[in-house]
């Protein structure tokens, strides 16, 4: 596997999650609007999800900033 694999690879998982953290982060509001929180989850442990997932994706758009300029 060459080193330009790796990169392609890398910039494919960190474009992937920023996708799915996106679908989540849509979920989650979804979930506040209705009400509908699944099990026994509060509505503050839901804001805290979604506070969390918005952190996550902060971090994965620098993540995938920094493969991008890492060419």
């Amino acid at each position: 596997m060459t080193k330009q694999d790796i990169h392609n690879r890398a910039s494919d998982k960190a474009f992937a999650k920023l996708s799915m953290l996106t679908f989540e982060i849509t979920d989650n509001k979804t979930s506040l609007m209705t009400g509908n929180y699944g099990g026994d989850i509060t509505e503050d442990e839901m804001r805290m999800i979604l506070d969390g997932n918005k952190v996550e994706l902060k971090v994965w758009n620098y993540i995938a900033e920094l493969i991008e300029k890492n060419e």
